[in-house]
């Protein structure tokens, strides 16, 4: 039920972080992971790591905020693999000033990364997941999904928008046999949320006060959901954000 053997999957952002911890777990359970990320070194050690586990894995080069830069990576796919199976959308970034003092561009590149390069490699992977009778598709959401920041609002709005766009996909493409799922991690310990910790304050000891688990989240923690959303396993399951985050969202 959870065995992805002959699986392709691709992982954008997929070479460090939450990314490369489900592509890992993707790996792990037999699928050829393809990783597309900008930064060439992250994204060979990414290889190297999946490599190990087993898994043909490969990676490539993309932007994936660029219309053109995705039409050729998913071109590449289907040359090198002959399929796709599965998408993660992970690439994100964030901007953490208070809305008042964000510039157009920041808000800009911010919207770019995380939201419309979800929109534009679901689109160009429904094609290809269509001819092979279906496919899995995994949004990266986050808390900021559900809760507001001061901090965040560009990210904020790029994750809630995430969960709307999985909505609307996953009931227009549920007649094509495509499940579309969002994950809302919670707080994990990542180069992003380190950064997070530098700069806001108290932010470390919020966490852990609140998170039921009584500490941050691993990238490891992601590879479960991961494999459970691209597996048979979820085939009737569609249009959810599931949290993943040690009790974060459940706490009074």
């Amino acid at each position: 039920m959870f065995d992805l053997t002959g699986k392709v999957a691709l992982v954008t952002g997929g070479n460090g972080g939450i990314g490369l911890g489900m592509a890992r777990g993707l790996a792990g359970a037999g699928a050829r992971v393809v990783i597309a990320g900008r930064n060439a070194q992250k994204s060979q050690d990414a290889v190297q790591a999946l490599r190990a586990l087993g898994s043909d894995s490969f990676a490539l080069a993309a932007d994936v905020s660029d219309e053109a830069s995705v039409a050729k990576l998913f071109a590449a796919v289907a040359e090198r693999c002959g399929r796709l199976d599965i998408l993660v959308n992970n690439a994100g970034t964030t901007v953490r000033k208070p809305v008042d003092q964000l510039q157009l561009a920041e808000w800009q590149q911010v919207m770019d990364t995380n939201l419309t390069s979800a929109f534009l490699c679901c689109r160009a992977a429904h094609p290809l997941m269509k001819a092979a009778g279906g496919g899995k598709i995994v949004n990266i959401g986050s808390m900021m999904s559900i809760f507001g920041a001061p901090y965040a609002p560009a990210y904020g709005a790029s994750k809630g928008g995430i969960v709307q766009l999985t909505r609307a996909m996953a009931a227009s493409w549920a007649a094509d046999r495509i499940q579309v799922n969002a994950v809302l991690p919670g707080w994990i310990q990542t180069e992003l949320t380190d950064g997070a910790r530098a700069q806001v304050a108290g932010l470390n000891e919020r966490v852990i006060a609140r998170t039921a688990a009584g500490r941050w989240g691993q990238p490891e923690d992601l590879a479960g959901i991961a494999v459970f959303l691209a597996s048979a396993a979820s085939d009737f399951v569609t249009g959810t954000a599931i949290p993943v985050d040690g009790g974060y969202s459940i706490a009074a």
